[in-house]
């Protein structure tokens, strides 16, 4: 007679769920086969910051994917969910130079050097990274980890290069000098997706611009940057200032001479109906001064410090600087008006919320108008579908308003950008079975890709583009997401 076994009084998760996952992946259940003649159902997981934990938001969305997966299974499909990381490039770095910053003595990336600083990533990658994959084993995933991915790993880095290439060579990629997000802690350019908005109590001045003759007052939320003012704007149908337009008028503080231009973009409605034109610091005054051929003058360096205005206030932090323009001001006589608290959106840095700066940059972009109209058309005509439908005009809204990428990092974890600058101003870009050039002058350039580059690419690099694969060829398109 067998042995009665005792009920237990309370359920315990741990102590079952662990060896029932282990017994499933000896039994190879969540294996896929590329060879199989079954229809494929795929679906790879949107990679997790290698940096991250999951919390609810990934528990939830993991059970649907989990769901969806194990419900093609049982239904006979050759069921494929994919499981992987993402380098996060900005996060990972941050966490590294935190831990250099700890020791004793303190260390920097550049104490190191780029090539230790890499490794020393890499080894925090082994130790520590990843650890949202053994949550994703505690919560049952039936992933398959024989074809686990990371974005940094070989085959995906291959895939990086020759997209770069391509895109390069179809002039898709460029390089040029735009306003760009900048974060001075971080000291990198940073996408949009990396900006968080938030409701900031700042001040709206209104500052009167010129002399007797001639006097015209702006209103701005960022009076330190009058100093790198090119002109004033108006709009052209503004009956208030038409007889300006075209006219000079004296710029504060520096005592220049900067015109009067006039732009449709302008909101006479707002503030005084003037705005200063500060090419260099804002997207919108650099699309102006690009129309109107207004000088761009940077007035801070990339710590967020002023700087080259030739005036008192170089050195100075831009946020003491902002205090200190305007109380400059208000002794000349020059603050009409001041309204503080003023409550306005402000970008901040997603890593570590510093205010982002504006800033004219060099840097490497993405033309995306062929790309966007291509990824709506899809769409439009049919070949994808939008579900649930009543979703589509979100869609459409996202995608036929993108404006040009930045892609380069001013990081040392990454991607690096896969361009060589020769000694006569040569470019060579070097694609994965290419060889860098060799000799006297010849240097790569030394930021990386965002993060995004590679990761927009992970449908099918982890099915094994830019080779023609077997899972390539049985799982790619992927059935949801």
């Amino acid at each position: 007679m067998a042995a009665e076994r005792e009920l237990p009084t309370h359920f315990s998760p741990a102590e079952l769920e662990a060896p029932l996952y282990q017994s499933w992946l000896e039994r190879d259940y969540f294996s896929a086969n590329a060879n199989s003649e079954k229809p494929p159902f795929c679906i790879v997981i949107p990679p997790p910051n290698v940096t991250g934990s999951l919390h609810i938001g990934h528990a939830l969305d993991h059970t649907l994917q989990d769901t969806l997966t194990r419900r093609r299974r049982m239904q006979g499909y050759e069921a494929l969910w994919l499981p992987g990381m993402d380098h996060a490039g900005i996060a990972t770095q941050n966490v590294v130079e935190k831990q250099l910053a700890q020791q004793q003595p303190p260390k920097s990336r550049h104490d190191l050097g780029r090539e230790e600083f890499i490794k020393k990533v890499w080894e925090w990658k082994a130790e520590s990274g990843g650890a949202i994959l053994d949550q994703m084993k505690r919560l049952g995933d039936s992933v398959d980890w024989s074809r686990e991915r990371f974005t940094m790993d070989e085959g995906l880095s291959r895939a990086v290069l020759t997209i770069f290439k391509r895109l390069y060579e179809k002039e898709l990629i460029y390089r040029a000098e735009r306003i760009i997000n900048w974060c001075p802690r971080c000291l990198t350019a940073l996408s949009d997706i990396e900006v968080e908005h938030s409701d900031d109590a700042g001040e709206f001045v209104q500052v009167r611009y010129g002399d007797d003759q001639l006097n015209i007052t702006v209103a701005t939320t960022r009076p330190e940057t009058m100093l790198g003012d090119g002109a004033v704007a108006v709009h052209p149908d503004d009956d208030r200032y038409k007889h300006m337009i075209g006219k000079e008028v004296l710029l504060p503080l520096v005592n220049r001479m900067i015109p009067i231009i006039a732009d449709e973009l302008v909101e006479p409605e707002f503030g005084t109906g003037a705005v200063k034109v500060t090419a260099a610091h804002d997207p919108n005054d650099f699309e102006m001064g690009r129309r109107h051929n207004v000088p761009m003058i940077v007035i801070m360096n990339e710590h967020g410090v002023m700087e080259g205005t030739g005036t008192e206030f170089d050195g100075m932090d831009r946020f003491d600087a902002r205090k200190a323009v305007v109380a400059r001001l208000r002794e000349m006589g020059r603050v009409v008006s001041e309204k503080r608290p003023y409550v306005h959106a402000v970008g901040h840095c997603s890593r570590c919320d510093t205010t982002v700066e504006p800033r004219l940059s060099m840097q490497w972009f993405v033309k995306v108008a062929p790309l966007a109209k291509a990824a709506g058309d899809a769409v439009r005509n049919g070949l994808v579908k939008i579900e649930p439908e009543e979703l589509a005009p979100r869609y459409f809204e996202w995608v036929d308003n993108m404006h040009d990428w930045c892609i380069s990092r001013q990081l040392w974890w990454g991607h690096r950008i896969p361009v060589w600058y020769g000694p006569n101003g040569e470019v060579q870009v070097v694609g994965p079975d290419d060889k860098a050039p060799i000799g006297d002058g010849w240097v790569q350039d030394p930021d990386v890709l965002d993060t995004w580059f590679s990761s927009a690419l992970w449908p099918f690099s982890t099915l094994g583009w830019p080779d023609k694969s077997a899972d390539l060829a049985k799982f790619y398109p992927t059935s949801v997401l």
